[in-house]
Formats: C-alpha cells, structure tokens, sequence
C-alpha cells in the first residue's frame, strides 16, 4: 500500500507522528507513511487534537472534516480528510 489514497474526495493519508518536536511540519516519506513532527506532547490526547488542527490548516479544512481513522495511541496513524482545498503533501488528484 502507498502512503495515501483517494476515497471519493477524501484524501487517507499513513502519517509517522513525533510529538514533542521543535516545529509542526511536514518532515519525510518513510517507506508507507509520511513522517509528521508536531510540538505537542502525546499526553492526555493533546498530542491527537493538536495534529488535527495542523492538518485542517495545512489542506484548508474545517477540524470536523478530518478524523483519525486508526493510531489514536500510537505514532503510526491513518488520517481521513474530507474534501481538502489545499494539498499540502504531494498526492496527485483523484481521477
């Protein structure tokens, strides 16, 4: 499997979370999944709500349109987001 898919208009995307890192952004591809450092410890769920507003903010969606689909307590996640305006990782559209 490749690091995203299209599902209809939702973009699923295998995201490689680092809490605790010294800037949000975007890092790598690593193998099937695209590493993600976020500045918020995994503490109480802090760390899952944080990477949900970076990345509603990062593809121009409200934070209702993106979910954790499974990893809510681990570093590998599955992410759904729902109709994104912006692409901020390269995927190519859905045909």
């Amino acid at each position: 499997m490749t690091w995203y898919r299209w599902d209809k208009q939702d973009l699923l995307v295998n995201l490689l979370v680092q809490p605790k890192a010294s800037q949000n952004k975007f890092v790598k591809l690593q193998h099937d999944a695209y590493k993600l450092n976020i500045t918020s410890p995994p503490v109480d769920g802090k760390a899952n709500e944080h990477l949900i507003n970076f990345i509603a903010k990062e593809f121009g969606v409200k934070k209702a349109n993106v979910q954790i689909v499974s990893g809510m307590h681990s570093r590998r996640k599955l992410v759904r987001i729902q109709n994104p305006r912006l692409l901020a990782l390269p995927v190519q559209l859905p045909k």
